[in-house]
């Protein structure tokens, strides 16, 4: 029981990065009108709208434009949990999954009629056997797929606990599965289409002008938005879509955390949601200022790499051998179309906590050898390490404590609020 409260306030912890991301898009968005950015992307970002600090410790002050969006980001969060599953979350997921899907198709299809795009998607669509002996290609692929399906954060738990108890869950969880999968494909013609954009325009090898993580989204992005024709409304439309996206994720995180605190404590949904978005918002803060990448850097790597991970071994352990696996298979193939064979007993028992047991060595192994990302040892410590700690031991008090509810509706959870 500790184990489901440890992954709950690990995407607490998420969620107070996550949502400041969220505002940096918001802040994108606006400037993508007038090309705000000026003519060098990499220069505004990092020096004008963030002012990085030289190091975590150096916090400096807060960015009030940040801090401004991040208000917006958890006032609507709590506007959307504070209404409920039918009446708020799914109500807002009707709105947010469409708009999205619209969003991306139209991303998608301006993107492909820019010049230099069949170079970038060739390369994005361009098979490499070769690589497929290496491990890391295989334990980042795994990795991606484990957190782009949200495995470990709470979410599914959640979520299922809604669903008619005769729902098609072997059906339900491969449509989950392949649509997000390729909704993921999809979007990433847009992204290699802008890339080969930037190649051809600026002369240069695809794998000159590729960035990752935030400084594709804030920096390439953004460079290639000045060079294209109308590029405003392109930019505006991709950071759009970033905030449509990053909403619809923070409220399932939100809802997951809220969920679970209602049914242990039988709290007031309304009062809760309430607490936890100022909470959150308050605990946000800290991203917002001078410091706030490095923070968000190191804090994100040991959540995400050790907590996560270590949550996800955790439950393949618990389900796959104190529980007794044949039979929740038996239940499962009983009410679903699509029937579950004795492979996966295997994949729950061996080896799916045997592929995260590797990638979590890999990680514990690169970060003895020296500081994460060149950070000092105490900023590591302090901020990583420490974070994680005061998760997992807020996940023991809260598991320590007694229930005071644990009443549910045929059919699945009671949704009276």
């Amino acid at each position: 029981m500790a184990g489901l409260w440890a992954v709950l306030f690990v995407m607490f912890g998420i969620v107070l990065y996550y949502s400041v991301v969220i505002a940096w898009c918001m802040n994108f968005f606006w400037l993508s009108f007038d090309l705000g950015w000026g003519d060098d992307p990499n220069s505004f970002f990092f020096k004008e709208f963030l002012q990085v600090s030289d190091s975590p410790g150096d916090i400096g002050e807060v960015r009030t434009p940040i801090l401004a969006a991040l208000a917006l980001v958890w006032l609507i969060n709590w506007a959307i949990v504070y209404r409920g599953v039918r009446r708020g979350i799914e109500l807002a997921n009707k709105i947010l999954m469409p708009t999205l899907l619209v969003l991306i198709v139209a991303l998608v299809a301006w993107s492909l009629t820019l010049e230099g795009a069949a170079m970038g998607i060739k390369a994005y669509l361009s098979p490499h056997f070769s690589h497929l002996s290496d491990p890391r290609v295989w334990i980042d692929a795994y990795s991606q797929i484990f957190f782009t399906l949200s495995l470990g954060f709470g979410i599914m738990i959640a979520y299922a606990s809604y669903l008619p108890r005769k729902a098609d869950i072997t059906r339900n969880a491969l449509l989950t599965a392949v649509i997000n999968s390729g909704f993921s494909l999809f979007a990433g013609l847009a992204v290699f289409a802008v890339l080969g954009f930037m190649a051809t325009t600026q002369h240069q090898q695809l794998a000159d002008v590729v960035a990752e993580s935030i400084g594709l989204a804030f920096v390439a992005y953004p460079k290639a938005v000045s060079l294209m024709p109308g590029g405003n409304f392109f930019g505006a439309l991709f950071f759009l879509c970033l905030v449509v996206a990053g909403l619809s994720s923070a409220v399932s995180i939100i809802e997951a955390f809220v969920s679970a605190m209602v049914d242990k404590f039988g709290m007031s949904r309304q009062k809760l949601v309430t607490f936890i978005s100022v909470l959150g918002f308050l605990g946000s803060i800290v991203f917002t200022t001078h410091a706030g990448l490095l923070w968000l850097d190191i804090v994100d790597h040991f959540v995400t790499h050790y907590g996560l991970v270590s949550v996800g071994i955790m439950e393949c352990l618990v389900v796959g051998w104190l529980f007794r696996l044949p039979k929740l298979r038996h239940h499962i193939n009983r009410i679903s179309s699509i029937p579950l064979w004795r492979w996966w007993d295997f994949l729950i028992k061996i080896f799916i906590p045997l592929v995260l047991l590797i990638i979590l060595a890999g990680d514990l192994y690169s970060e003895v050898q020296k500081p994460y990302a060149g950070y000092s040892w105490a900023s590591v410590i302090l901020i990583g390490r420490d974070w994680l700690l005061l998760t997992l031991v807020a996940a023991f008090v809260i598991a320590c404590r007694p229930w005071r509810t644990g009443s549910h509706e045929e059919g699945g959870r009671s949704d009276n609020i």
